[in-house]
């Protein structure tokens, strides 16, 4: 099965901006806008995912990253996702939002809120969880499955919730994961 994915990758690559060695890519559902996806090497991408890159955006995903099936992703400006994270199926992560602010006209025809996305390296986001646009994450995070994240949330943060919430930390000194308060200082 992988030699058709990497098959397929050989495929792509000339349509991408970047495409590393070793990356591979599971049957997608729907792919658009390949002149602006920037893959590392070891990028391994499951199958069913729906990738949506808008003109003049950059969709960048760096070095040995793992992304499980059904991913759902949209880039209308910049979404960057660091070396050695791994993604759990049916996650969504975007950097555009629709407003609704003028309740006369349709959801779809008001305009976009753009805000870049950003997951740190060697992050884990958990089974079913939803990226919304602005968010950065620090390095080493660990989402919660299902867990919607919004915000900016630093180094060694373990969130969880809807909205998730700062739950632990890592503690560098001790060497271990400790509960926080919901700004993320220790207990």
């Amino acid at each position: 099965m992988k030699a058709i994915w990497l098959l397929r990758a050989l495929l792509l690559k000339p349509f991408m901006s970047e495409f590393g060695v070793f990356s591979y890519i599971g049957r997608p559902i729907f792919l658009s806008g390949l002149k602006f996806f920037h893959l590392g090497k070891k990028v391994r991408i499951y199958p069913n995912a729906r990738i949506e890159a808008f003109k003049k955006s950059k969709f960048i995903i760096e070095d040995d990253v793992s992304i499980g099936q059904n991913l759902h992703l949209i880039c209308a400006n910049e979404v960057k996702i660091c070396t050695g994270t791994t993604i759990s199926a049916n996650v969504f992560i975007s950097d555009v939002d629709h407003t609704f602010d003028d309740i006369n006209i349709h959801v779809m025809q008001q305009p976009l809120k753009i805000a870049k996305t950003y997951i740190g390296s060697n992050s884990f986001i958990g089974y079913g969880a939803v990226i919304l646009p602005g968010t950065q994450l620090g390095a080493s995070c660990v989402v919660g499955a299902n867990s919607v994240v919004k915000g900016v949330f630093g180094d060694y943060c373990m969130l969880a919730g809807s909205p998730a919430k700062i739950i632990k930390r890592y503690h560098i000194e001790e060497k271990c994961w400790k509960r926080t308060d919901t700004e993320g200082n220790f207990l």
